[in-house]
């Protein structure tokens, strides 16, 4: 597509045959997505005062500085909520000068609420890494709701490799959804990406086994104004001391020891807890083309009062009809801050970013790679049986 843009899954796959990437062994199968690549826990993890950037220094300097105690990950071990852990990554790089990259939590990472950033030596910031970096990769790892097990090789993080910048103007961003229809709002704003709001109303179950085909009724039509109903399902708030999640487990625990399920308020509101972790999903349905990727980022830094979306990659293919899709709903990780804040059906949260791709994956997101949200609704991580 041109000089600029996210390297896809070939292009990841032969910078590492030439050296820019450097695992400590062969990449797992599935390591290597359509857009990204999933980064690996090395076998140790440092338990660590807090949190930190390493600033002039290295990040192992640091470690020796502030850890508290070694935890042997080889044959797993549990990361308690409440601490900081740092944990060197199998992969580490050499990057060209002219690739950068970013890291992200995966999907799973952020539904379970477990905040987690990447490392560099010599960082000025979390989860960015300057074209040309040379050295190896820490995941930051700090669980706020669930203790989890983790073992060597477990994958909570991935990484998008850029060359220059490529990311949609917003005129280009309405030319290609006149094109593609990214997302099915009438009324779509296109300044600064795609604006994400909250779903507040809920969805009801399909009426029919047909509903959930090519001619389903749109979003919209099947919420059929329930504004003055309620009680329709809107999400899931965690609950606290439970049992520890094995992240490597698919749906093997039961939704209600960890969840609480809510259903929407007749006014269409919801008030957040502080420091209460809540699974919400977006009133828009949106899909990337496969020449795109998309990141989700914050609405407007300075409405401090909760963090949405822990978790911001969106691959090629993601909700895309071609790839199995028919527009997927973001799933929002939202958590409160200091105060109890009040959000509102419709209240936009996020804004959906778009870049171009180096080239088009070899394969889509959804389309024979195992995703596990593709024509997602409102849906908790895999790690949950779908039977509530």
């Amino acid at each position: 597509m041109g000089d600029k843009g996210i390297l896809p899954d070939r292009m990841i796959a032969a910078l590492t045959k030439a050296g820019g990437i450097l695992p400590a062994y062969d990449y797992a199968l599935d390591q290597i997505q359509p857009a990204s690549l999933d980064l690996r826990l090395g076998d140790t993890a440092y338990r660590v005062r807090a949190s930190f950037l390493p600033g002039h220094t290295t990040v192992a300097e640091r470690i020796e500085h502030l850890k508290l105690h070694e935890i042997a990950l080889g044959d797993g071990a549990v990361l308690e909520t409440g601490a900081v852990y740092i944990v060197p990554l199998l992969e580490s790089l050499a990057l060209p000068k002219d690739i950068a990259a970013s890291a992200n939590p995966k999907s799973s990472t952020g539904r379970l609420d477990v905040f987690t950033r990447v490392i560099t030596d010599r960082a000025r910031g979390f989860d960015r890494i300057e074209a040309g970096y040379h050295g190896p990769l820490y995941a930051e790892i700090s669980p706020k709701t669930f203790p989890v097990l983790v073992r060597e090789g477990s994958r909570l993080s991935q990484l998008r490799l850029r060359r220059g910048h490529a990311e949609l103007a917003t005129e280009e961003l309405a030319a290609l959804h006149a094109r593609e229809r990214l997302v099915d709002a009438e009324d779509a704003d296109f300044e600064g990406g795609i604006s994400v709001s909250v779903d507040l109303l809920g969805l009801p179950p399909p009426r029919s086994p047909s509903e959930t085909g090519v001619n389903a009724p749109s979003l919209g039509e099947r919420r059929g104004g329930s504004m003055a109903s309620g009680g329709n399902l809107i999400g899931y708030r965690a609950k606290r001391h439970t049992g520890v999640i094995d992240v490597e487990r698919r749906a093997g625990y039961e939704v209600a020891d960890f969840w609480e399920p809510m259903q929407a308020r007749r006014d269409g509101t919801l008030i957040l807890d502080p420091d209460e972790f809540y699974i919400l999903a977006s009133k828009e349905a949106v899909q990337v083309p496969p020449d795109y990727a998309a990141e989700m980022v914050p609405f407007d830094p300075l409405v401090g009062e909760f963090r949405v979306h822990y978790a911001g990659f969106f691959d090629p293919g993601f909700g895309y009809a071609g790839a199995g899709g028919q527009g997927s709903r973001a799933v929002l990780e939202v958590r409160s801050r200091e105060v109890p804040f009040i959000l509102e059906h419709g209240q936009i949260v996020g804004r959906l970013v778009y870049e171009k791709m180096l080239e088009r994956p070899a394969s889509l997101y959804g389309e024979r790679i195992g995703s596990n949200y593709q024509a997602q609704g409102l849906k908790l991580s895999k790690h949950f049986r779908s039977s509530l």
